[in-house]
């Protein structure tokens, strides 16, 4: 059967795999190999000039993680995928692939402070400049664009904000100027799909609900085909122009025939073979093995996460809650027409006493694990101010949504009513 016939369901389970060809095997096997026995002098030659495809080197290429990089584009609708060793590695080599030194490029400011980080400073020592704007107001990206100006980033549902993305609307403005967004979909699996709505990259950082059981790191980058990436011209050196680290060849052209995948093709044979943030066979076979019932959990996250919601409301010693179910304006706009099959299982919120009483219930918690993850199975807490933003300035983390007294919660699947007994023995303390 086609893959674009069936439904995600299925596709956790089917896509790129039915069997091994040798052992018959019905679980997708772990290759646990770095490298692999060529069939003749040419047909090593052949691989490595691209003339056919193959697996040469584990850190380029490995059969678990094909599995799960087809796995992962079907879901999502794309053409192709390249799997790598964090969601970090993910979102550097996202816009590695299109910006060189001199370059910039226009980035959402609500974004994970990882992820801030590596845009501001660690870009900036590279010569690439990151261009924050406000998505409040999809026209800033439109303001912020110049010639140089090589991609748009995104995250469609950012913690701690958790505002909902304008993909549509900055994807258009996008296609209209030939800049292509790039959006980071890691928390919203299969309640969003950007490539619907005019994303010409997605990436994940599948250490979250993907993998889903907090055992292995990983990222994947997932290309959308739907990009023309050749009528770019001079906008995309990387892609349109000779790359001298690959006997001068054209991306665009050279993988002309095997379809809309230059953009991905890139970023492996050049990116992932000279930097080698590869993902381990060994992760890539345990996510897929969460993968598998991605469709199950996400649908138990967001039911839990609601009823949170309705709890935490009415809570004396809440002063607010951050949900996109309970959002008014545009912003309740944006998540009802992005997200489909539920609101996500961030729920975030801030204590009426403040950071001393945010601390208070971090440390009475019982069920729920105070760790720097959000998507697993488990339901977790965390203080951003002081733990994954810690690292941006005051002024940063107004920006992105920290503030002293914000508490993150990522409701896992465990039944309802023990989460927010819990949340609710903590808060009795805080």
């Amino acid at each position: 059967m086609s893959d674009k016939k069936l439904h995600p369901e299925t596709l956790a389970l089917h896509a790129g795999y039915r069997n091994d060809e040798t052992a018959k095997s019905v679980a997708v096997p772990i290759h646990q190999t770095t490298s692999y026995q060529f069939d003749s002098a040419e047909h090593a030659a052949n691989l490595f000039a691209l003339k056919e495809f193959g697996n040469i080197y584990t850190r380029i290429m490995n059969p678990t993680t094909d599995v799960l990089e087809q796995r992962l584009a079907a879901l999502e609708g794309g053409v192709a995928a390249l799997g790598v060793a964090s969601g970090q590695a993910a979102a550097t080599f996202a816009i590695l692939n299109l910006c060189q030194a001199g370059d910039n490029f226009v980035t959402s400011t609500d974004l994970y402070g990882g992820t801030w980080n590596l845009f501001a400073n660690t870009f900036k020592q590279m010569g690439i400049e990151a261009r924050f704007v406000d998505p409040a107001d999809p026209e800033t990206f439109r303001a912020a664009t110049d010639d140089k100006t090589r991609c748009y980033f995104a995250e469609t549902l950012p913690n701690p904000k958790l505002n909902v993305f304008p993909i549509k609307e900055v994807a258009d403005i996008g296609r209209e100027l030939g800049v292509p967004l790039i959006v980071d979909n890691t928390a919203a699996p299969l309640i969003c799909r950007p490539f619907d709505h005019g994303a010409a990259v997605v990436m994940y950082s599948t250490t979250k609900y993907i993998g889903g059981h907090g055992t292995s790191i990983g990222g994947v980058i997932i290309d959308g085909g739907n990009f023309d990436w050749e009528a770019g011209g001079d906008r995309f050196p990387t892609l349109n122009q000779p790359d001298p680290s690959y006997h001068g060849a054209v991306w665009t052209e050279a993988v002309k025939p095997l379809g809309p995948i230059a953009y991905i093709i890139r970023a492996r044979v050049t990116l992932l073979r000279d930097i080698g943030a590869a993902e381990s066979p060994f992760n890539a076979w345990q996510t897929i093995q969460g993968l598998e019932t991605l469709p199950l959990r996400m649908r138990q996250h967001c039911e839990n996460a609601d009823k949170v919601v309705q709890f935490l409301q009415n809570h004396p010693k809440v002063s607010n809650v951050i949900h996109p179910s309970i959002q008014d304006g545009e912003a309740k706009r944006r998540a009802d027409a992005y997200l489909d099959g539920g609101y996500g299982s961030l729920v975030g919120f801030e204590l009426k006493d403040g950071l001393d009483a945010g601390r208070s219930f971090i440390d009475s918690l019982e069920l729920l694990y105070h760790v720097a993850n959000i998507g697993d199975a488990r339901s977790l807490a965390i203080h951003p101010a002081s733990t994954t933003h810690s690292q941006m300035s005051e002024e940063e983390q107004a920006k992105a949504g920290v503030t002293p007294g914000y508490v993150r919660l990522s409701i896992g699947i465990e039944h309802a009513d023990d989460i927010i007994a819990d949340i609710e023995q903590a808060l009795g303390k805080a």
